[in-house]
């Protein structure tokens, strides 16, 4: 299901500790079902959806001193996040933002917003 939308998007360069996310549709109907009409669906508070790309993670400043004679300067160096490609999110909705690419919906979400992840896997690392 994941590779469908990684061709579209393989350009994209997430920053930092954002996540890029293709969100899942939601629940029209109830287990008992009830349909539920959009206006329903857009208050909910935590949306879910499958991670395509992740950024590097929280950047950390660096402890050299600026010394205008160096060729190269030090690479950044990032912390690490939990979430990873092709991940399910539970995530909180407010803190997202949509945009749309070649007539697809993706949001980027902050990596603090994550509340829940779902790997198939189950490694954690």
């Amino acid at each position: 299901m994941i590779q469908e939308y990684l061709n579209s998007v393989e350009k994209f360069i997430i920053i930092g500790d954002r996540v890029l996310i293709k969100p899942r549709e939601m629940e029209t109907h109830t287990k008992s079902g009830l349909v539920l009409p959009a206006t329903v669906k857009e208050k909910e508070e935590i949306q879910s959806g499958y991670i395509i790309k992740t950024g590097p993670g929280y950047p950390v400043p660096s402890q050299e001193v600026d010394e205008p004679w160096k060729q190269n300067a030090a690479q950044p160096k990032y912390i690490g996040m939990q979430a990873m490609e092709g991940d399910l999110a539970i995530f909180l909705k407010s803190s997202t933002h949509e945009i749309e690419f070649e007539n697809e919906k993706y949001l980027i979400v902050p990596h603090a917003a994550i509340l829940l992840l779902i790997r198939d896997n189950h490694e954690l690392e």
